[in-house]
């Protein structure tokens, strides 16, 4: 009797990418098996989703996991600048599809995520650390140590890393390569928020420009229960300038901003303060011999747009029908069905992150008459359609930008005393 493998795919990571993968594949009948380095639920960052991610959490089973969360709707985004307030709502865009989705503690959204793989038949092996691995287009196989210090090896038919910062195969295969954009420092916690100010839109993710900084920004996520997100990204350097530790550093810099000032100045933290530095990263490839690479795994850019659990979703689903298809011993083009398409509308997104650091996108944004097409079609991208390639913005991200930008400065100035 032919030698069987342990399992049909192999997921490193329990994230949302790897508990998507695996719902879509165990619902097609595939045996998959999820190694997870931590324990759920646990704490991480990315809280704020795209309306985009309601179709991957529909296609892969996962939506009505997720509902039964019961989160705080979130239908856009605002942006705040000293007097400058600008709000985009999602439901008015250019794209079809959902126009609201959730802000979400991402330790309870991750675990229903996962625990709805395993409903739908997935293995999940918590405390499961990937040690080194073996490409091979029909038999990869995983070395693995679990919490206890056992040794084990796991062979598949496929591969999947969806370890997120973890970076897993980046790291084993060598696929690592410096991303193209600066690098950042992002400080963030929890608050009991007490927000009781009219100003303030729960239902929108709040992105602040620094008053003398323009690369400098903040965010508040509200939650639902009261509590709220809150982090500054900035360079290493100038965080390291506002105090004597990472505590300070936080608080120093929210209060440098007035309408955050205002909106939290009785709030309370409700955990540390964390740290994450050089974030940005870039792969090589997204896929080899018997292996594909999902979300931060593979490429992660900033976390202005929300789009890191987008981006994971979206690679997620893009890859799982491919995975069956090779299993099902049909011939597949990963790097034109999956590498390609999706790098597009990652490149969308980097366009966009592009933009606001340099300024052109903050101009879009604050300008006071934006033309509403316009406006609904910078709205789809930040919803998440970044690969609705009807949308000028998505076709030609930068020369559109770079034109709208130049044009609401001409405005400016005409209208300047």
């Amino acid at each position: 009797m032919e030698d069987r493998p342990d399992t049909d795919v192999a997921i490193i990571g329990a994230g949302p990418s790897g508990a998507a993968a695996a719902a879509w594949l165990a619902r097609k009948g595939y045996s998959v098996r999820v190694l997870e380095r931590t324990h759920f639920p646990r704490f991480v960052i990315g809280e704020s989703l795209l309306p985009q991610c309601m179709v991957h959490l529909e296609r892969c089973g996962l939506l009505e996991a997720a509902k039964a969360g019961g989160y705080q709707p979130k239908n856009g985004a605002a942006f705040c600048r000293g007097d400058d307030y600008a709000a985009i709502d999602f439901r008015d865009k250019f794209s079809d599809g959902p126009g609201t989705t959730w802000q979400v503690p991402r330790e309870d959204f991750d675990q229903r995520l996962i625990e709805g793989a395993r409903a739908a038949g997935a293995r999940v092996d918590f405390g499961v650390s990937v040690s080194d691995f073996r490409a091979d287009p029909f038999r990869p196989r995983l070395s693995c140590v679990d919490d206890d210090g056992k040794c084990f090896d796991i062979e598949a038919r496929f591969v999947l890393d969806a370890s997120g910062y973890g970076r897993v195969l980046a790291r084993l295969e060598a696929l690592d390569r410096p991303s193209s954009l600066a690098t950042r420092c992002a400080l963030f916690t929890h608050v009991e928020d007490r927000i009781d100010r009219a100003e303030h839109d729960r239902d929108k993710i709040l992105i602040g420009v620094h008053p003398t900084h323009p690369d400098v920004w903040y965010w508040l996520i509200p939650f639902r229960d009261g509590r709220a997100s809150v982090g500054v990204v900035a360079s290493p350097e100038l965080l390291e300038s506002a105090g004597d530790s990472d505590d300070q550093r936080l608080w120093a810099m929210l209060g440098q901003e007035p309408r955050y000032a205002r909106l939290l100045k009785d709030a309370t933290a409700t955990r540390e303060v964390q740290r994450i530095d050089g974030y940005s990263a870039d792969i090589t490839r997204l896929h080899g011999p018997g292996y594909a690479i999902l979300g931060n795994a593979g490429e992660f850019l900033d976390p202005v747009f929300s789009s890191g659990v987008t981006i994971a979703l979206d690679s997620a689903l893009r890859a799982a029908p491919l995975v069956a298809d090779q299993l099902d011993g049909d011939a597949v083009n990963w790097a034109q069905d999956f590498e390609a398409p999706l790098r597009r509308g990652v490149a969308t997104f980097r366009e966009f992150v592009d933009a606001w650091y340099d300024g052109r996108l903050p101009r879009v944004i604050f300008h006071p008459d934006q033309q509403p097409r316009v406006r609904q079609m910078i709205a789809s991208v930040l919803a998440g359609y970044a690969w609705d390639i009807d949308n000028p913005f998505v076709a030609a991200s930068r020369r559109r930008l770079t034109s709208l930008a130049e044009r609401c400065e001409l405005d400016s100035q005409a209208v300047a005393p």
